[in-house]
């Protein structure tokens, strides 16, 4: 076949046409510059970022006539022999297709030999991580001390597949993606030298599907020359790769801070009727969200987000007139609708669902805002019992708490029992004495821990019963007096009679008192500030306590 595609025919031949990798292709220059270059060399890195690529560039620089050098000539035989690929002393392994021992052993056996007629045999080893466990114990020793005249190259995706005692034994260069913008530029350069006019807007947009693989960039904007006549325009770019405009993703989202849930619905139905696919549709929403929540959180997007210059620019306009809070619960809304797009059948369904939650979400307000008006219901409540609570949040237009009047205090009505609180020695006393009995019945031990003691006298003990009919009855046997006879005379020193006294009487009016604090606590409850530190939190209301 004479076409050569693009990410063949515009393969980088040197250290400095490598797009993205300046830390790896730097370090590499003065390694071989200062004769330090390491025996046994791993790549790793996401795929189309140049680790094969590079594998080259360094096997041509080492074999190079005028080498070692970090710029290879590209002229002579051996340089020559390596770009095309028919290199006797540089060997290209596929690990997946090569991963069994007995091949292993074979290499073992070749890397004894000298080089045909260059200065070192090199072996680079593609997918690397793919060798058998076998395999990879098979290599250790010659990885560790190879021959002087053997350079290996390991390239991997997947470097956490490979075995820690295979890594220590290599140099690692980690290959990063590469950034949007560097892909835009290479692709232009490329099209400017085939005599290719394309719009800018068209080369960011195949750069961001690429994903910071440059191989995949190159490969998509092959196919977009191929199949267009002429210039190559923006809307041809969409309808070729099916890509989704990502002017709909700033469109919708726009259309859910702003709660226009029929303009949100307008957008999900063109999509579906273009044809895209609407699970993508929903990440790359869910990741713009993201994106917003970055911008309103550090206030810049350099080096955060790999998007083009233009895109930022928005982002950062869209999210000033939000508060954090709200991006906060949208974000939130939509990771936890994840799932049900991911495994929809039917994703449209549950993609409109979520959006309709989206925007009918109400802004939260900040967390210190609600503490603050939290702190000023109590107040209120307990400083002004009659009174509405009528302060920011009135201006917030949240509906006020009303508090009716507080009960009175137990014990200033004057028909109302007095009863005399026990002494703390009292109730120690009384503790040794449930102890003693819990030896003898755990069950009536148990009845008494529910009890209090009234009042003590020279010959009794006047015990208030607390818990429920079975504890009473429990503590009124008969068969019990003896127990509590010796227990007595082991507590307080002396024998003394159980008298079982009755709660004290409700004061009168009691009863709508009750009411009215059950009253407050329900409104208190109610409160929409309350509503929404519950809902912030994630948490919910235990108890509501008057102080």
């Amino acid at each position: 076949m004479s076409y050569l595609v693009l990410a063949r025919k515009y393969r980088p031949q040197t250290f400095q046409e490598v797009v993205g990798q300046e830390h790896v292709t730097k370090t590499l220059e003065n390694a071989i510059n200062s004769n330090r270059l390491a025996h046994a060399v791993l790549f790793s890195g996401p795929r189309g970022t140049g680790k094969t690529t590079v594998a080259r560039i360094l096997a041509k620089a080492m074999n190079c006539k005028n080498g070692p050098t970090s710029i290879p000539c590209n002229r002579c035989e051996s340089c020559q022999e390596i770009t095309s690929g028919h290199a006797v002393d540089v060997m290209e392994i596929d690990g997946a297709s090569n991963n069994s021992v007995d091949k292993v052993r074979e290499l073992r056996e070749n890397v004894k030999y000298l080089p045909a007629h260059s200065p070192y045999k090199i072996y680079i080893i593609d997918e690397v991580h793919m060798l058998s466990s076998a395999a990879f114990n098979a290599l250790l020793k010659t990885i560790e001390e190879p021959p002087p005249h053997i350079l290996f190259i390991f390239a991997t995706t997947e470097a956490h597949k490979i075995p820690i005692t295979i890594l220590s034994r290599c140099q690692r260069h980690d290959f990063r993606r590469i950034h949007c913008d560097s892909i835009s530029k290479q692709a232009a350069d490329i099209c400017a030298k085939e005599g290719i006019r394309i719009d800018p807007e068209s080369l960011r947009l195949i750069s961001r599907e690429a994903s910071g693989s440059m191989r995949d960039a190159l490969s998509l904007l092959d196919q977009v020359i191929t199949c267009t006549e002429g210039n190559v325009h923006i809307d041809q770019v969409l309808s070729l790769l099916g890509i989704m405009d990502r002017k709909m993703i700033f469109e919708i989202s726009d259309a859910v801070l702003k709660k226009e849930i029929r303009q949100v619905l307008a957008l999900i139905e063109e999509a579906y009727v273009k044809g895209y696919d609407l699970k993508r549709f929903y990440f790359e929403l869910l990741e713009h969200f993201r994106d917003l929540l970055v911008a309103k959180i550090a206030g810049r997007l350099q080096n955060l987000v790999d998007l083009p210059s233009h895109e930022v620019e928005q982002i950062l306009s869209q999210a000033q007139g939000v508060s954090l809070t709200f991006l906060s619960q949208i974000a939130d809304l939509l990771f936890e609708e994840e799932g049900n797009i991911r495994f929809a059948s039917q994703p449209r369904i549950p993609f409109e669902m979520a959006m309709i939650k989206a925007t009918r979400l109400e802004p939260a307000l900040p967390i210190e805002s609600l503490i603050e008006r939290l702190d000023a219901i109590r107040t209120e409540i307990f400083q002004h019992p009659g009174k509405k609570v009528q302060n920011e949040e009135k201006k917030a237009g949240i509906d006020s708490l009303s508090v009716k009047d507080q009960p009175p205090e137990y014990g200033k009505d004057p028909d109302a029992r007095v009863h005399v609180k026990s002494s703390s020695a009292l109730d120690a006393k009384w503790k040794d004495m449930i102890r003693i009995i819990m030896e003898k019945s755990p069950s009536l031990a148990a009845s008494l821990s529910k009890c209090r003691i009234v009042r003590e006298t020279d010959s009794a003990l006047e015990v208030e019963v607390n818990g429920t009919g079975y504890d009473l009855q429990a503590v009124l046997k008969k068969k019990h007096a003896s127990l509590f006879s010796k227990a007595c005379k082991a507590a307080f020193g002396k024998e003394l009679e159980i008298i079982v006294v009755g709660k004290p009487p409700e004061p009168e009016g009691s009863l709508e008192k009750g009411n009215n604090i059950n009253s407050i606590k329900q409104k208190a409850v109610q409160h929409p500030l309350v509503s929404d530190a519950v809902r912030i939190f994630g948490g919910k209301v235990v108890d509501v306590k008057l102080l």
